[in-house]
């Protein structure tokens, strides 16, 4: 089957600012892809330069079968776009702003009427379609976008960061979502700086200044992690931090509760025993032991670690 989406060496500069560094992209229809990577990493430009509002400076990419930017017109029929501003006309109701983005799709009237109920059953809008979209929760406007941007049932999605402004039971409900919209054969790709949402994902990209720094499914990417990963319990974890960094073996040093997440060199003889005797030695007494990764050690090993080690060769 051909791939919702096929990039190679897609790039963009804006002037002397390098934002997309040459990425390679192949996604399968009917999937969450997931763009994981701080503000800056160049998610939203990525995101743009797919959906043709953005001329790439090099590369070239094929979204649904036509070639962007040249045939972007006709890719934007195939498409819904949901950013995490939640464009919406804040002075018109639910049901105004369903209607409004309807007519500007080219639905025509039983269409509009079928759709726009379908929507707002499927959303749980009935209860405020009359109220402005200004006047409603996050979550709520976060479904009315949604509600908004799938009125055409297009055949792929892009959402750019569109939980940053929601609690996280609404997040979760929004995935809940996305994953129905999927069963249906919809392509989703979504940009996001939340680790737990990148792990939903079936295949996740890293980004790093515009660049591919890991990519996979979130579950391979942990197992294949360029690091071991050490976790340590005990009274005094400030001294043990200060203790840990010395080695030049720990990589990377994290808190995560009452416990500390070491990152070593993947080649490291008998971490957690070099550890445990590290911190012995100072009059620590600690439990020390292996395990395995998150996501989050993921994202340091791909690009901290890749810069620390780029450093120290240079």
């Amino acid at each position: 089957m051909i791939p919702a989406i096929s990039a190679r060496g897609l790039a963009r500069h804006f002037g002397p600012v390098v934002a997309v560094d040459g990425i390679d992209l192949e996604i399968e229809r009917a999937t969450i892809y997931g763009f994981l990577g701080p503000n800056g990493s160049g998610k939203s430009t990525t995101l743009r330069m797919l959906c043709g509002l953005l001329r790439p400076t090099r590369g070239s990419a094929t979204v649904l079968g036509h070639a962007v930017p040249r045939e972007a017109e006709a890719v934007r029929r195939k498409l819904g776009y949901m950013t995490q501003r939640f464009s919406l006309w804040d002075d018109l109701s639910v049901a105004e702003n369903l209607d409004f983005v309807s007519r500007v799709q080219g639905l025509d009237r039983a269409t509009r009427r079928e759709r726009i109920a379908d929507r707002i059953r499927r959303y749980e809008l009935g209860a405020f379609t009359g109220r402005r979209a200004g006047d409603l929760s996050g979550g709520e406007r976060q479904r009315l976008a949604l509600a908004a941007a799938t009125l055409h049932t297009p055949e792929l999605l892009l959402l750019d960061e569109p939980t940053s402004a929601v609690d996280p039971q609404s997040r979760r409900d929004f995935w809940e979502s996305l994953f129905a919209l999927v069963a249906l054969g919809t392509t989703i790709l979504v940009s996001t700086h939340y680790m737990d949402e990148a792990e939903r994902c079936h295949r996740l990209a890293i980004l790093d200044r515009g660049r591919i720094a890991a990519e996979g499914e979130p579950k391979v990417l942990a197992r294949d992690i360029d690091a071991t990963v050490i976790e340590i319990e005990c009274d005094d974890l400030a001294r043990a931090r200060a203790l840990l960094a010395q080695d030049p073996a720990v990589l990377s040093i994290a808190q995560l509760g009452s416990r500390l997440h070491a990152l070593l060199a993947r080649e490291a003889i008998e971490p957690a025993r070099r550890l445990r005797e590290l911190l012995a030695a100072q009059g620590l007494a600690a439990g020390v032991e292996q395990v395995g990764a998150n996501l989050e050690d993921v994202f340091v090993a791909a690009t901290r670690l890749r810069d620390a080690a780029a450093e120290h060769a240079a």
